[in-house]
């Protein structure tokens, strides 16, 4: 297993005050800004005075996520093998709530749901 495998590997806030969101963790956490090509009005990367992004948070609005889902942090677990932990989730009584797709540049994701039913990404990071 690699030195990621297990460990929390990212958590996003979505949100529906995309903008009030951003002014709040700037003011409380003095988190600054950084976005990927063309996401400016969607989602935004976040910086604790470091290079490397601690956080992430997305406009459920411009994502269409569902209407009915309330604002959110969301955790992901990096995995070495997507397709492994989906076979181990799936036969340790949890589920898979989206079918693994791929974020170029980013990894490979699931969204799972435990055998409690609480909701977690897991990701295959992209090598690099």
């Amino acid at each position: 297993m690699s030195e990621i495998h297990g460990k929390i590997y990212w958590s996003e806030l979505m949100t529906r005050d995309y903008e009030g969101a951003k002014s709040f963790y700037a003011d409380v956490c003095g988190w600054t800004y950084s976005y990927m090509d063309g996401m400016e009005s969607m989602y935004a990367l976040a910086h604790a005075g470091e290079d490397r992004p601690v956080a992430g948070i997305g406009d459920m609005d411009k994502m269409q996520l569902d209407g009915n889902l309330p604002p959110h942090w969301f955790t992901y677990i990096a995995v070495d093998d997507i397709d492994a932990a989906v076979a181990a989730i799936k036969s340790g009584g949890g589920s898979l709530k989206r079918d693994v797709f791929e974020v170029p540049n980013i990894g490979r994701i699931a969204i799972v749901q435990d055998p409690t039913g609480a909701v977690i990404g897991y990701i295959q990071p992209a090598a690099g």
